[in-house]
Parts: C-alpha cells; sequence; structure tokens
C-alpha cells in the first residue's frame, strides 16, 4: 500500500470519529472501514473489500467501478467530518459525475485492504466542488476526478429552494 500524509502540517486538529457517524448512508451501504487522516483539503480513508453479496459477484470480487462508490464515499466523509468540526449535522451530497476513471484492475478482490484519498482541487459558490480521488492496494491503482454537489442544506436543495 501506498501510504500518504499531509507534505505539510495543516492547522486543523485531528479528531477520529467512526466513519459511519461522517456519512448519511446506512446499513451496510457503509463501504468505508476507517478514516485515517483529515486535513483542511484533504482526506484518506481505508476499507477492506466485501463478500457479503452487495456488491461482489460469486467469484469473489467487486467489480472496479465500485470504487468510484469508495471515492464518493471518502468526499462523503471529508463533508461530514468537517461539517461535524463546525458543529453541523451530516447532508446529502451528489455525485454528478466524473471524465474519467482509470484502474488497473478489472475487478477488486474481496478481503482486498484499499486506501482512498480524496484533494479538494476546486470549490464553487455554487456548491459545487471537484476532488482528486486516487485508490492504493496490492497491485491496485485507480484514479478519477470526481464533481460533486455538495449543498449547505440538501433539504431546501430537493425542495428546489435551494437552487
Amino acid at each position: 500500500m501506498c501510504p500518504w500524509s499531509s507534505a505539510t502540517p495543516e492547522p486543523l486538529a485531528f479528531t477520529p470519529y467512526p466513519v459511519g457517524e461522517l456519512l448519511p448512508h446506512a446499513g451496510n451501504m457503509i463501504l468505508l472501514d476507517k478514516l485515517v487522516e483529515v486535513g483542511e483539503q484533504h482526506i484518506v480513508t481505508e476499507l477492506t473489500v466485501r463478500d457479503d453479496g452487495l456488491f461482489s459477484d460469486p467469484e469473489h470480487k467487486v467489480p472496479a467501478w465500485v470504487g468510484m462508490e469508495y471515492m464518493a464515499q471518502t468526499v462523503a466523509a471529508f463533508s461530514g467530518y468537517h461539517r461535524k468540526q463546525r458543529g453541523l449535522g451530516i447532508e446529502l451530497g451528489f455525485l454528478l459525475g466524473t471524465r474519467y476513471y482509470e484502474s488497473s484492475v478489472d475487478r477488486f478482490d474481496c478481503g482486498a485492504q484499499l486506501r482512498v484519498r480524496a484533494e479538494k482541487i476546486m470549490e464553487g459558490a455554487n456548491d459545487m466542488s471537484v476532488f482528486d480521488c486516487q485508490i492504493e492496494g496490492e497491485q491496485v491503482h485507480a484514479a478519477s476526478k470526481l464533481n460533486l454537489l455538495l449543498p449547505k442544506d440538501a433539504g431546501l436543495y430537493l425542495a428546489g429552494k435551494g437552487l
């Protein structure tokens, strides 16, 4: 695995939260296991590829496209962490898409340990953000730039009042 860490210290104090407290997901839809590191512009998470039938196939593999969900949940954890630090509740975010997703494998082996890093590269006044994301594991590398909408109040947005 590729160990990531910040190149420069950041003033944000790291407070470890269980990753489930940072996501708007529930139950077996929480695919991440652990928050490793978070800063003002980045986050690192870890997971074990699960063989629970949600995404796994009879050959005990998970399609590589699920890596985009690992990345999206990592960004959701980034958002959730920063919201909790400001005393706010967890909100829904929306994965709008990507221009590319590259993976060195077509499927992840169940039981594989993966590390996901997301770095915010752009944030607009319209609540849209772009994150550069990478997944690393043994003989695994995947990368994508995700376009996301992270509204301040998802309820208002969904009601058409936050546009």
